[in-house]
């Protein structure tokens, strides 16, 4: 009788034995830490956004001729043909119809012909932020004057499709003083565009008289 007991027992303590260690393995998977939830993706910020026209802007004082200087800009285009650009002058004018728009005239040569772009950029309601409209609204190109002094130079941004190109302009072709040119690099170096995506543009050779046959109504590539 004895022999029946020990050999029960036997049974038991090995049944705990397992159960044990089930109850372990089980508890093991319970412990292990919860996973992580994702943080929130921050909302995207537009570059456009984080450079603020320069304050209390006077669009009226902005009129007039502007020659383009410099260009930063990772445009395709530029990137293969920066070294060949020409000589490029814009002019604003308030439209006629409207002064909530500005009628908008850039000069530029093209295959050894004298070229000019009509376009028209929308004020908004945020002095020094322009819009110049696409055939869809999300080919809009958002444009900010971001550093002028209006007699002599102004710093434009341009963005469309998430892109952003930084222009010099100057009143004259004799303003590209260095402090101006270093302005421009280190507002440009904040865009994320190093020397290798400057563009220097042509201070001569500017075109006068533009042919009725070759105006035309576009956006420019870069």
């Amino acid at each position: 009788m004895a022999g029946v007991w020990r050999c029960m027992l036997a049974v038991v303590v090995l049944m705990c034995v397992c159960l044990w260690g089930s109850t372990e393995a089980v508890g093991g998977a319970k412990s292990r830490p919860r996973p992580q939830r994702r943080p929130r993706k921050k909302p995207k910020v537009d570059p456009i956004d984080l450079t603020p026209p320069t304050q209390n802007i006077d669009i009226q004082q902005m009129t007039g001729i502007w020659y383009l200087l410099n260009t930063a800009s990772k445009c395709s285009y530029l990137i293969k043909h920066g070294s060949k650009v020409e000589p490029t002058v814009m002019n604003l004018t308030f439209s006629a119809a409207s002064d909530q728009t500005l009628s908008v005239t850039t000069k530029t040569r093209h295959g050894h012909q004298c070229w000019e772009i009509l376009q028209v950029y929308h004020l908004t309601s945020t002095p020094g932020q322009l819009t110049l409209k696409g055939v869809r609204p999300e080919l809009n190109t958002d444009i900010v004057i971001g550093d002028t002094d209006y007699s002599s130079y102004a710093i434009m941004f341009y963005q469309k499709l998430g892109k952003i190109t930084v222009k010099l302009y100057g009143r004259s072709v004799d303003n590209l003083s260095e402090p101006l040119l270093t302005k421009f690099e280190q507002l440009a170096e904040k865009q994320g565009f190093g020397l290798a995506y400057v563009f220097p543009f042509p201070t001569y050779s500017h075109c006068g008289h533009v042919d009725q046959d070759h105006k035309i109504n576009c956006v420019p590539a870069c």
